[in-house]
């Protein structure tokens, strides 16, 4: 597999042809993309992409190389316990690699710069989540409108239902109204009981006066979660507008 030195160079040159606007695509998974998040050491975030490539593909000496480094940065940055500060680890399914594996005969160099950009499917979502946890940090300083960018930049490039309710919420707090709405039927196209997406459209269409739409949403969200003391407080703020 690549070394650490072959993914850092190889995923520098993958982000520039990236950047310039490169079309080449496969679809994802692939273990290789996982490694430019990876190589960023962003040391929680990183040691996920590194155990999801080895799901993929356990031959990526890189990726190995990668949880032995992460995990030990997080030993030392949050002590024995780091392990219960880590996001969830996505299961990939057993048929993940052939499925997304690209023909042996097409197959570039392992390591090579191209290789980076043959195997760019999961590129995107990388950096996609990058931009969505930025986006997260300026929400817990109260910078909406700047949150709003980031997600915005996170959403051309993954189109992912927590990033459209969380700048739905932005809205919201700006007083965007509609564009609030908006985002909340984009989040329900992609999951359509979505707690969040289904409370937060009913909060908009209150605001735009959408009383029986607003109500709709309500009901739809009490059926998943009858007990929701928030939108049981909203419904009664609706029945009596």
């Amino acid at each position: 597999g690549p070394t650490a030195q072959e993914v850092t160079v190889a995923g520098q040159e993958a982000a520039t042809a990236h950047t310039a606007g490169s079309q080449c695509r496969v679809t994802p998974l692939s273990s290789v993309p996982l490694l430019l998040q990876a190589a960023l050491e962003r040391y929680s975030l990183a040691y996920v992409d590194y155990k999801t490539a080895l799901q993929v593909d356990c031959s990526v000496q890189a990726a190995h190389d990668g949880v032995n480094r992460m995990t030990k940065a997080l030993l030392e940055k949050d002590g024995v316990n780091w392990r219960q500060k880590l996001p969830p680890i996505p299961t990939v399914p057993v048929s993940a690699q052939t499925r997304w594996s690209v023909p042996s005969a097409q197959k570039p160099k392992p390591g090579s710069a191209t290789a980076f950009l043959v195997y760019s499917g999961l590129f995107d979502v990388s950096l996609a989540r990058m931009l969505k946890e930025e986006g997260n940090e300026l929400v817990k300083k109260g910078n909406h409108k700047k949150a709003v960018e980031k997600y915005s930049e996170s959403l051309k490039l993954n189109k992912e239902c927590a990033t459209y309710t969380n700048r739905a919420l932005c809205y919201l707090t700006l007083k965007q109204y509609k564009e609030a709405a908006q985002d909340c039927t984009e989040a329900l196209k992609l999951d359509p009981k979505n707690v969040k997406a289904l409370y937060r459209r009913a909060q908009a269409l209150k605001e735009l006066k959408d009383y029986k739409s607003s109500i709709a949403d309500i009901k739809s969200l009490l059926k998943t979660e009858p007990k929701n003391t928030a939108a049981l407080k909203l419904l009664q703020e609706l029945n009596r507008a």
